[in-house]
């Protein structure tokens, strides 16, 4: 009997929306935006793509896109690759975002729209930056780049202070109710018979944490701005959260 790809899919989107309650509802705003900008059948470079939580909505709600998938992450590569086996609307490559050659892997010279959501926080500023500015190489004209992810606002310490008691509140009763943390999820990886190997090298590779910056968005979109986006501004945000986007 093989791997339930679709049960692995079920168990990492429950992790993560412990952390991000509103996780779907940015997925929503974010295919609305690429409906606006790109239509209903556009080619889409999936970020960081993880498991391919991304590629998956869009497909489900854009039956004719095509999507690429990017990651370094060998154990999440492993679930995508499964789920996504015999679609031809799907490509998944194995790259490192801080390599500067990294573009020379993918099928595509030109996308629609990049997507992305909680993964660049693992990069530091000046690497961050260094891959905006590739990634407006790879926006068609009129195209569009999307990253939903933390970007901090220091300029509101009591507003931050309410929203980190009340997120940890709402935590700590999804945990009672059985929910499984990153952690948590990782040790059941590695007990898996298909994932263990590709999990003991997604650690090797990144460690325990991530470790790199947690900008503002206005320094995200000053940075997309100087790297040759037209405009950028956010389109959508939570209390802890924001969803960016930037015209090319």
């Amino acid at each position: 009997m093989g791997t339930d790809w679709a049960a692995w899919q079920e168990s990492w989107d429950r992790q993560q929306e412990w952390y991000l309650p509103d996780r779907e509802e940015r997925f929503r705003v974010m295919l609305d935006m690429v409906e606006a900008f790109a239509g209903t059948a556009p080619r889409v470079l999936d970020l960081a793509c993880g498991t391919g939580t991304i590629t998956a909505r869009l497909l489900a709600r854009f039956p004719d896109a095509v999507s690429t998938g990017v990651d370094l992450d060998p154990a999440l590569l492993t679930i995508a690759r499964g789920t996504f086996a015999g679609d031809d609307r799907v490509t998944f490559v194995e790259a490192d975002l801080k390599d500067p050659g990294w573009t020379a892997a993918l099928p595509y010279a030109e996308y629609d729209a990049v997507l992305t959501a909680t993964a660049l926080h693992w990069l530091h500023t000046e690497p961050l930056a260094a891959l905006y500015g590739q990634l407006a190489g790879l926006v068609r004209p009129g195209g569009v780049l999307m990253n939903a992810d933390h970007m901090t606002d220091d300029s509101t310490p009591r507003i931050n202070a309410a929203e980190r008691a009340l997120r940890h509140a709402r935590m700590d009763r999804a945990r009672q109710g059985g929910v499984l943390d990153w952690r948590e999820w990782w040790q059941l990886a590695a007990q898996d018979p298909v994932l263990a190997e590709p999990t003991a090298r997604r650690f090797e590779i990144y460690g325990e944490h991530a470790d790199g910056d947690t900008p503002s968005a206005a320094s995200h979109a000053a940075a997309l701005r100087e790297r040759g986006f037209a405009e950028a501004r956010p389109v959508w945000c939570s209390p802890s959260d924001t969803l960016l986007l930037a015209l090319r």
